[in-house]
């Protein structure tokens, strides 16, 4: 299940709004009653989503979280910059695929579906 910020940036997406500031755009608070975040302040440029429609973008939102975990995956797995600069300065000089074969591995242990 979806967090309500990424189904809000989602609903936020499917309606022309391409980024959301939870710092300024929208304000979620969770009163630690057992009911959950809800949204407090709303200050975008779009009507605030109904619960239908939230649960419209849970699809989406759920998408979207994966997709974060596996980029996240990726990162750490790539290793620094600097390091695959590395990588590809060695397999320049001496004709090999080290870095090639490092990124496809990542990619292949690390799908994005």
């Amino acid at each position: 299940m979806a967090s309500l910020s990424s189904k809000i940036t989602a609903y936020a997406s499917s309606n022309g709004v391409s980024s959301v500031d939870f710092t300024k755009d929208v304000s979620l608070q969770d009163d630690s009653d057992g009911k959950g975040p809800y949204i407090k302040e709303w200050n975008l440029s779009i009507s605030q989503p109904t619960d239908a429609e939230l649960t419209a973008a849970e699809t989406a939102a759920d998408a979207a979280e994966a997709l974060a975990v596996v980029h996240s995956a990726r990162k750490a797995a790539y290793g620094s910059v600097e390091s695959q600069l590395d990588l590809q300065y060695h397999d320049s000089k001496d004709g090999t695929t080290t870095w090639v074969d490092h990124v496809a591995k990542v990619k292949t242990d690390n799908p994005k579906s």
